[in-house]
């Protein structure tokens, strides 16, 4: 499997909005009606990569605690079905119906949205603030499914904290690394 980081997202860049199917709910969800009351996490990611797997876990664990903070958590998944049947909606809403997902888990069925916000790779992970400008575009931590370091969410989670404490955006913000997005 190729790498691929993360593209540079422009810190104190509008969040583009969006509406996208929700598979959890099955309802339509508008990233202006979802945000969070102290800020929004927006994370691409899909069923399959071995990357997003690695990672499942500490995602669902951060949006637990953080979601009581004021976090709002969105996953989104973008790649095509054609090429990746098993990133389609009903395999999503099973598996964050498995993996106990408590936020929404979007199908970018067009790959509009992938676009708009310049992701690449599975997971591509973004924070906004309460007003949707960006304050982080990077990796979760320094784990990788090849690698022996745990999974601790320690860069997002710096990121989460300092947001809340209202401090400036981290200097340092490594990219993402994953799966390439899967597109049409």
């Amino acid at each position: 499997m190729a790498l691929i980081e993360s593209n540079y997202f422009q810190i104190g860049e509008k969040a583009p909005d969006f509406t996208l199917f929700d598979t959890v709910s099955g309802k339509n969800l508008s990233l202006g009606n979802i945000k969070g009351e102290k800020g929004t996490a927006i994370f691409f990611i899909c069923n399959h990569c071995p990357f997003v797997v690695h990672i499942n876990h500490e995602l669902v664990n951060l949006a637990i605690e953080y979601q009581a903070k004021g976090i709002q958590f969105i996953a989104i998944s973008s790649n095509s079905v054609e090429s990746h049947p098993q990133d389609g909606p009903d395999q999503m809403k099973l598996v964050a119906e498995k993996l106990n997902y408590t936020f929404p888990y979007l199908y970018d069925e067009t790959q509009e949205v992938a676009k708009a916000y310049d992701a690449t790779c599975t997971p591509d992970i973004y924070l906004f603030d309460k007003d949707l400008f960006a304050v982080y575009h990077g990796q979760l931590c320094d784990s990788r499914p090849s690698n022996e370091i745990p999974v601790t969410g320690k860069d997002f989670r710096m990121a989460l904290d300092g947001l809340l404490a209202e401090n400036e955006p981290l200097r340092l913000q490594k990219p993402s690394i994953g799966c390439s997005i899967k597109w049409k």
